[in-house]
């Protein structure tokens, strides 16, 4: 397979760059896709703020983002979206990928057609941020999202050829082994991961790729190496959008059509090559020769012939918006109303459906995949050498503190079950609470793409994490048991071994359901301390005799429940300590104060703990559905 090689690209003529001998560049086999957008409106509400001493509601206004935008993209054509920020580009893109709720207006047809679950699964689109694990290496990033985005008319060997393939012809072969990589984890450049970005979408071969500024932060090599791949595919049958921020003169003639926006409204749509032109003949011609991106910026930011005053700023950019009405808007409506879709176009839906269901994958496909790539990602995370020495520390500081308790010290031992049944529910909710504030735009990205459903999505990482979350506390229990000298049979360590496992995951549970339901790190964090507090407070060790008003919380509190397994796990009603003084005199356990509630309604507990382990992963799961991240 032959690469884009930088040296010949700009030998080549800007408007014949060359075609690689790769499966990803020939014609797809999907029919291609005609995007018409007409009219295109979209409205926002604003509230106003109110004072705080003043809490009056003020009625909310209505802000026109996008005010009547006209377009057509053909296939073979890429269309590049220009202005300066909050024109409203980014928006528009949204809205013709089909990513855009709320008052959207207008027509956006694709194929004469609205847009569509099948239609979505044939269409790339690359995100301004590049959203991706930061512990993966390209080649796995690529692998992974080959084998959940390719159908199975692909066997998963031609899966990760297409990955390969990929990485060869974007040149990421040099980087293909090394990590993502995060600000606080040394990774590829970031040239690297834009290039991983749009391999991650060449990878279904789509006739319909959208690009949110792909060429930003990235050189002017290699923005010239990702606008020629995008020429390429597009030369291939597909239909290309991108907006594109400050194009170099190179890229701006490689556009097919250029649509020029300000504040929402469209000041030229058009071929690139016929731009300059038009705003001749409307009275506005460069002074100089000049970059076209450049000029059509400084246009759309309202300056003409080096006239910076804000006054002036204002008048040009109403003559330009009239000038667009008078001259092109209209022009574009009819050449809508006469091009005609290709008949084999029109069968998009009818030839998906009898190929292909609604998700390239089976369920379990979903679910494999998914979560091989968690435990990928998160084991480095899991076995941190931050977590793995705070558990030792923690463990062996306790065992240290308890060494070989004598077991007549009831209250000792009693504070050791507390302790550690604590320990074992604040640790866990913590690390939870992040789990899905922080992939959320992984989970949305992915998810809009039709990658997978939420439920093999969520079934992954619940049982993806279980080995994982496990290994820590059963280190924990293995260090802190012998040391502290409790019962030395295998039935009590285990019987003491299952409590804490069991707390674990339900307290896993709690975090997932706060951080769905919140889906904001301090707010999660501060209810998550509140509700454990509560819990801690209500768990038995401190107060025994709580007022009637609030003693339902320790029917709910995990931290009861558990304490309760663990002193069971370690005493009999019937056995007995020295008492009095240590005199001689022997008193049963089941009568020391601090615990003498606490031998009865063993499966109770135990049964109030599987029903809090599967309600609270089910209220996350409703709660990720319910913030509209996600679909069954």
């Amino acid at each position: 397979m032959e690469m884009v090689d930088v040296g010949d690209v700009e030998a080549q003529s800007m408007e014949q760059p060359h075609q690689p001998n790769s499966t990803i560049f020939k014609k797809a086999n999907q029919p291609a896709v005609t995007l018409k957008f007409e009219d295109v409106v979209y409205k926002i509400k604003t509230n106003k703020p109110s004072s705080y001493w003043c809490k009056k509601k003020e009625k909310s206004e209505e802000k026109e983002i996008l005010k009547g935008v006209t377009g057509m993209v053909l296939p073979g054509e890429v269309l590049a979206m220009l202005g300066p920020s909050g024109s409203g580009k980014t928006t528009l893109l949204t809205a013709l990928g089909g990513r855009l709720g709320g008052k959207l207006g207008g027509k956006i047809a694709y194929n004469g057609k609205p847009f569509s679950n099948k239609m979505k699964r044939n269409t790339g689109f690359v995100t301004q941020d590049d959203v991706m694990y930061p512990h993966l290496t390209v080649t796995e990033t690529l692998v992974f999202t080959a084998l959940l985005r390719l159908p199975n008319t692909f066997t998963k060997e031609e899966k990760v050829q297409q990955a390969e393939e990929v990485i060869t012809q974007l040149g990421l072969s040099r980087c293909k082994n090394s990590t993502i990589g995060d600000p606080f984890l040394r990774g590829i450049s970031g040239g690297e991961r834009k290039r991983v970005s749009v391999g991650q979408e060449m990878l279904i071969n789509p006739s319909l790729l959208f690009l949110d500024e792909p060429t930003s932060g990235l050189d002017s090599t290699t923005a010239q190496r990702i606008v020629s791949t995008l020429w390429e595919l597009a030369n291939g049958g597909r239909t290309i959008v991108m907006t594109i921020h400050q194009p170099s003169s190179r890229l701006f003639y490689m556009f097919h059509k250029v649509l020029l926006l300000s504040d929402g409204n469209p000041l030229y749509f058009g071929k690139g090559s016929e731009v300059m032109d038009y705003f001749s003949r409307v009275g506005f011609a460069p002074s100089m020769a000049m970059n076209p991106a450049d000029f059509l910026l400084d246009l759309a930011n309202g300056v003409a012939a080096d006239n910076y005053s804000r006054d002036s700023q204002a008048t040009i950019n109403q003559n330009l918006v009239a000038a667009y009405k008078n001259n092109l808007a209209n022009q574009w409506k009819m050449e809508l109303q006469r091009i005609t879709e290709h008949p084999n176009n029109c069968d998009y839906e009818a030839g998906e459906s009898k190929q292909l269901g609604r998700w390239a994958t089976t369920w379990w496909q979903q679910f494999i995949v998914l979560m091989k790539r968690g435990v990928k990602e998160r084991r480095h995370e899991v076995f941190s050498g931050r977590k793995v020495g705070q558990v030792l520390v923690i463990a062996v500081l306790s065992g240290l503190l308890w060494w070989q308790s004598d077991v007549n010290h009831i209250q000792d031992r009693i504070g050791l079950f507390f302790f550690f049944t604590g320990f074992w529910n604040f640790f866990p909710v913590f690390q939870a609470i992040f789990t899905f504030p922080q992939e959320r735009m992984m989970l949305e990205k992915e998810r809009a793409s039709g990658m997978y459903r939420l439920s093999s999505y969520f079934m992954s990482r619940t049982v993806g994490d279980l080995p994982m979350d496990l290994v820590l506390p059963t280190v924990f229990m293995i260090i802190t048991y012998w040391m502290s000298g409790l019962k030395p049979n295998a039935l009590n360590f285990f019987q003491s071994l299952f409590a804490l496992l069991l707390t674990v995951l339900v307290a896993q549970g709690i975090g997932l359901a706060l951080g769905a339901m919140v889906m904001d790190q301090k707010a999660a964090t501060t209810l998550g301390s509140v509700i454990m507090l509560a819990f801690m407070l209500a768990g038995g060790y401190y107060v025994q005799n709580v007022p009637v008003c609030v003693g339902w919380i320790k029917y709910i509190s995990i931290i009861n429940h558990t304490y309760k397994l663990q002193i069971l796990a370690q005493y009999k009603a019937s056995d007995t300590y020295q008492c009095n003084g240590g005199d001689g005199g022997l008193c049963f356990v089941r009568d020391y104060p601090g615990i003498k509630d606490y031998f009865e309604g063993f499966g109770l507990s135990v049964l109030a703990l599987v029903i809090m382990l599967v309600g609270y992963r089910l209220v996350a799961y409703i709660a990720l559905m319910r913030i509209g991240m996600t679909k069954k």
